[in-house]
This record gives structure tokens, sequence and C-alpha cells, in this order.
């Protein structure tokens, strides 16, 4: 489900009518897990439970129950040619209709999973850092840029949380656990300031700064002097997007550092629960 705060919340503020359509079970291979939500209105919806014909099933149930011509409350679906989908595995699918209580559990349970959503910083609200924060925009975390420069965080989106502090390094240790730190600033000492604080944690799913080779020799000459051995040399994510693609547009490099977040983060929680 795209739990994307913005939209999301302006979908359910203009759709009353609505049925929560849910992955109850899941058997074999299957486009999304169970718990997947999709939102489905008359004529809009918000979410998806794997898209192809088994979501268009899934959709024309849900209106149909809508307009009182279905009374289907589960759907067991098979993935296979029949449909023409290959997945191979099997769904289990429910519809709710969201009357009063439908909807306020469905609040709560965006509340909840909004809760749940990892954390990523990013130190520096200029050309990149603001590029990074819209990227992150659809994703499901809490998004927080930290600046010493009020010009510069006044054009950051409003999808993230605004800090403009003073010393950022002193924010690091702010972030929750298993939060990702990615480090954009305008000024090298700065840049290596909050990394060593950021290192300085074994807690953390990700630390990225940007720059170059160059950069990171540097960093690794100073960080050496102040205490910083291999290991935590070794979690510095830098260059950040790395050096497959050698476009350097703002954009780019977003892009590139999202999926590295991603990764982290998802690699981080499976190894802590397992």
């Amino acid at each position: 489900m795209n739990f994307a705060a913005q939209s999301l919340d302006a979908f359910l503020d203009r759709e009353f009518k609505l049925v929560i359509v849910e992955i109850l079970e899941t058997r074999g291979s299957t486009p999304r897990e169970v718990g997947a939500i999709m939102l489905v209105s008359p004529t809009d919806l918000h979410g998806t439970i794997g898209g192809g014909q088994m979501e268009h099933m899934a959709i024309d149930n849900a209106r149909a129950l809508l307009a009182g011509i279905s009374d289907t409350l589960t759907m067991d679906i098979p993935l296979g040619p029949e449909i023409g989908q290959c997945c191979g595995g099997r769904v289990i699918l429910g519809f709710r209709l969201c009357d009063d209580a439908a909807r306020a559990d469905l609040l709560r349970l965006i509340d909840e999973r909004r809760n749940d959503f990892p954390e990523v910083w990013i130190f520096g609200a200029g050309h990149v850092g603001r590029a990074l924060a819209e990227a992150l925009l659809l994703l499901p975390f809490k998004t927080y840029a930290v600046e010493t420069r009020e010009t510069e965080l006044a054009q950051l989106s409003a999808g993230a949380f605004h800090r403009l502090v003073a010393m950022p390094e002193a924010m690091v240790k702010d972030v929750a656990p298993g939060g990702a730190v990615t480090i954009v600033t305008h000024d090298h000492a700065l840049d290596f300031l909050i990394a060593k604080e950021a290192l300085a944690r074994d807690d953390l799913a990700y630390v990225g700064m940007i720059g170059s080779k160059t950069k990171r020799a540097t960093f690794s000459s100073w960080a050496k002097k102040e205490d910083l051995g291999e290991t935590e040399l070794s979690r510095l994510t830098l260059p950040v997007g790395g050096t497959a693609v050698p476009d350097k547009r703002p954009a780019v490099i977003a892009a590139l550092t999202t999926a590295e977040i991603v990764t982290a983060i998802s690699a981080y929680r499976v190894k802590s629960h397992s």
C-alpha cells in the first residue's frame, strides 16, 4: 500500500464510499505480501495488491459490492494461466465495506504502519538534498532534513520534517535505530563531523556521504586521527549513489542513493528479526 502521507490522506478526505481489499493469505510466489491493502471507490483507487488480472478482478468485485450487486467478501485466486498471470502462487483476498467502524480500523492501521516507518535523515538541503527528499516522498519512510541555512531549508519539500540547527552533527543522536543518515551538506568539514557521529553508532542501517575517491581518502585519513577504525569506516558509503552511473545530476544521484537506502534498511530489518 502506498502510505505517502499527503496522497493517502487526500484520498481518504475525498472518498467516503470505499471497499478495503486486503491480502489475507498467500501460497507460493505472489506479487505482494500478506497485509497488503488497496482502497477502491466507485471511480478511483489507492494502493495496489500486485497488479495484473488478479487486481482487476478484485477491483471489479469491490465496485460490485459498492453497487450492491455482489456479496462476495473473499476471493481465492490462483495466479496461473487461467487468469493470464504466471506467478504460480495463490492469494486469498478479503473485502470489507468501509463503514464508520472499518474506517476507524483503517486509520489505526495507517497510524501503526506510519509509526513503524524507518527514519531517513538528510543532512544538507542543497540541490542533492532536495532531490533526495523528493525521491523519498512516496516511500514508506519518515524523512528528516537538517540544515544550517534557512534559505535552503525553505525550498525543501513539505513532505520532510525540517530541522534548522546551528550544529547538525548534534542531531545524529536523534536518529532512531535502524535509520539512515545521508550527508550532503555544502561543507566538507561539516560532512566529516556528521559522519564521525554517525559512524560511532553501530545501530544505523546506512551512513552515506556525497563525494569522490579523493574525498573518501581524505576522510579516512582524518577519521583515523579521530580514533575511527576500519570497522567504523567500513560502514560508510562514499560516494552515495555509487560509481557505476557517471551522471551527476541531483535527481540521478538521489534515485541511486534512494535505492541504496531501501536495500540497506531492508537488510537491516531482516537481520534484526532473524
